[in-house]
């Protein structure tokens, strides 16, 4: 199906399919196999080598939400991370990031640049003089997490495309909070954009995959080295993937408005400290947050009382589930100290404003009323205990 000016709903619909020839079938078939003819072929078709048919075709959806040209499909969201950002940096090179990132993002340049001799710098802000005082001779990449997690913090994305197109670097964005419902970066300048495509393009917990959309010169370097690393998707994973993208923007429009719902509620909470949400007047960011997105997004995060213990609060839960991961269907909760930022110090996680208290919300499709509900049950639970 050509773009042409088609509506979002459309593209996750039909873009990207994988046409039925034989019987006609409603939707993509399933191409299983590991091994393709190499002889009188236009293609010569590998798995590693992101070119399958599903892989290909899922590739065009991807490419079009992002307003890109071309996209690759990763095992995980941080394959898509390391890879695109070991194409475009190496020995000497150095890249400018925000404090506050997931904690994967984190880990893997403190732990693992040193390795391959890249520099990096962290702002402890967002604001243009932070990351320009950062900005050395070497800079070849700024990598930015919009909205970032668990915080919620918005970076200017227009500013920062700017700022480096003066410098001549690469810009990339993890956009897996937002997903291409609520934001498009390149919109704004931004060169590559990245997902944990496990997330909202999944949606039903159930598969693990990443994302990397640019254009066709940039997808280009990061597949030359992605082809080597080895980190591609099984078939029947992007199938899977591509069925759920079909309805990623039905999900993704239930959460926000659950969203805004709980964010409001929790906020007048009393036993609630603060809520980190940019869609809230509170929010430091909310102004930007309304000029850059579309739709704000399912995620939020809020620190309860200090008199509570944390993980009786969690164990209180009936519906909502302590989970690992965000964005399912279902909602979901986790504290970032002992999961997503566990491997931060004390120190780092402090530095980040993560508190213990803390503790982030995937906002599910469920009545909203019945998410209210059931935190408030546990809210009751845990302050009667704290009493006794």
């Amino acid at each position: 199906m050509k773009s042409g000016k088609l509506g979002i709903n459309t593209i996750c619909t039909h873009v990207g399919e994988v046409e039925d020839k034989q019987f006609k079938g409603a939707v993509s078939p399933l191409y299983m196999s590991s091994s393709y003819a190499y002889e009188d072929v236009d293609v010569k078709r590998y798995p590693r080598y992101f070119n399958t048919p599903n892989q290909e075709a899922l590739c065009k959806k991807i490419a079009m939400l992002e307003k890109s040209e071309s996209a690759l499909i990763f095992g995980s969201g941080m394959a898509a991370v390391s890879t695109t950002m070991l194409a475009f940096l190496h020995k000497g090179d150095h890249v400018v990031l925000p404090q506050t990132l997931y904690g994967g993002t984190y880990n893997f340049v403190v732990e693992e640049f040193h390795k391959f001799g890249i520099e990096y710098s962290f702002t402890e802000g967002f604001s243009e003089a932070e990351f320009s005082e950062k900005i050395k001779k070497n800079t070849k990449v700024i990598f930015v997490e919009t909205p970032s997690n668990p915080l919620m913090r918005i970076t200017d994305l227009e500013m920062i495309s700017k700022l480096a197109k003066q410098h001549g670097i690469i810009t990339m964005i993890d956009n897996t909070f937002a997903s291409p419902v609520n934001q498009t970066p390149a919109d704004f300048g931004i060169d590559i954009m990245i997902h944990s495509a496990t997330k909202y393009m999944g949606g039903h917990s159930d598969i693990l995959a990443g994302a990397v959309a640019a254009s066709e010169e940039h997808i280009k370097i990061i597949w030359n080295l992605a082809k080597n690393l080895g980190g591609s998707l099984s078939d029947y994973t992007v199938w899977l993937l591509e069925r759920s993208m079909k309805t990623m923007v039905l999900r993704v429009k239930a959460q926000n408005k659950n969203a805004k719902k709980l964010a409001r509620w929790l906020e007048k909470h009393p036993l609630v400290e603060k809520v980190y949400y940019p869609r809230l007047k509170s929010h430091p960011d909310h102004e930007l947050a309304k000029r850059q997105m579309s739709g704000y997004t399912g995620m939020l995060s809020f620190e309860i009382n200090e008199s509570l213990n944390v993980g009786d609060f969690l164990k209180a839960l009936k519906m909502i589930k302590p989970s690992m991961s965000l964005a399912g269907v279902e909602s979901t909760i986790l504290s970032p100290a002992k999961t997503s930022h566990a491997l931060l110090s004390a120190e780092e996680r402090k530095r980040q404003n993560i508190s213990d208290g803390l503790l982030r919300f995937s906002v599910g499709i469920e009545e909203v009323e019945d998410i209210i509900s059931d935190l408030e049950g546990a809210f009751q639970k845990v302050s009667k205990m704290e009493k006794i």
